[in-house]
């Protein structure tokens, strides 16, 4: 099977170097990310010279870039994958985009006889070097079944969430709702802990076993307690995703007040400088309300 690769950022490198290591023979491009193309070509794939070339090259192209204009500029555009595409030429679309725009490209895929599938993914960037990325897919369960063995190369969870393209998408944001509310819960709990004159990490240590444990608590709240908002998820892609949430949301009929609220966390801390932090980074927002820093006491 012949793979190409759209889309080399923080997720879509190690992902596309996963699939190099289990053998898949790879063209990748992104014309944004020259040094991870090359990093990329160094490990074995071969370097697609546009989306068009790429998918001349493949049987089934992945594409994994930031929003719904990236999604269908890489497929539509100039040079893009339908410009390349054989009859038949099968599309996994591993962005994260709105579920409504998911559908959309897939049924202008189909007018040119491509097929697409939606699996986007939840992790960060450690589980995406890994490999053990959850992936949400939306599509035909017939093209499920015939690259779940390929996504479980990059991925730990590997579910089919329904027929109709989007449903992957539709599953991720309801992800990216809980993974932001719980993370400013953990920042609000946290910051609670420390000006009430409790250690913060001793609570960690305390709380993380019972029923306020969670996989965000283990992954967000070490990095809080140590200062590192280093990105494995930049709180602008988080808006970008909340943004989605928000008018899927509406669109449907349903009250999205807890998202609203974080939205507005997040927000602001874009607009002070903040956007290309983790999104961790919510408890920049409980520090600069109250004047004091949650930070390991040692440090």
């Amino acid at each position: 099977m012949k793979v190409g690769f759209i889309g080399l950022g923080i997720m879509g490198r190690p992902m596309c170097k996963n699939l190099l290591k289990a053998g898949y023979e790879v063209t990748a491009f992104d014309p944004f990310a020259k040094a991870a193309l090359d990093d990329v070509v160094s490990c074995g794939a071969v370097r697609g010279e546009s989306n068009a070339d790429v998918a001349s090259k493949s049987d089934v192209v992945i594409t994994m870039v930031p929003n719904s204009p990236h999604v269908r500029e890489a497929i539509f555009g100039a040079n893009g994958v339908a410009e390349g595409a054989k009859p038949g030429l099968d599309i996994i679309d591993m962005s994260s985009i709105a579920p409504l725009q998911s559908k959309d490209i897939a049924e202008k895929c189909a007018e040119k006889g491509i097929n697409m599938m939606d699996a986007p993914v939840s992790g960060g960037e450690p589980k995406a070097i890994d490999g053990t990325l959850s992936i949400m897919c939306g599509g035909p369960k017939a093209m499920f079944d015939k690259y779940c063995e390929l996504l479980n190369v990059m991925g730990a969870s590997v579910v089919h969430c329904g027929d109709v393209n989007g449903a992957g998408n539709t599953t991720k944001l309801a992800n990216q709702v809980i993974v932001a509310v719980n993370i400013a819960a953990c920042a609000e709990a946290y910051e609670l802990a420390i000006m009430a004159g409790v250690d913060p990490e001793k609570v960690f240590a305390a709380i993380r076993g019972g029923l306020a444990g969670s996989t965000v608590m283990d992954a967000k709240v070490p990095m809080m307690l140590d200062g590192n908002f280093k990105p494995g998820f930049r709180i602008d892609l988080h808006i970008k995703d909340l943004n989605n949430a928000l008018d899927t949301g509406h669109g449907v009929g349903t009250p999205m007040i807890l998202t609203s609220a974080v939205q507005e966390m997040l927000q602001w801390l874009h607009n002070n400088g903040c956007g290309s932090d983790d999104h961790s980074a919510i408890l920049k927002y409980y520090e600069k309300i109250t004047g004091v820093e949650m930070r390991k006491l040692d440090k």
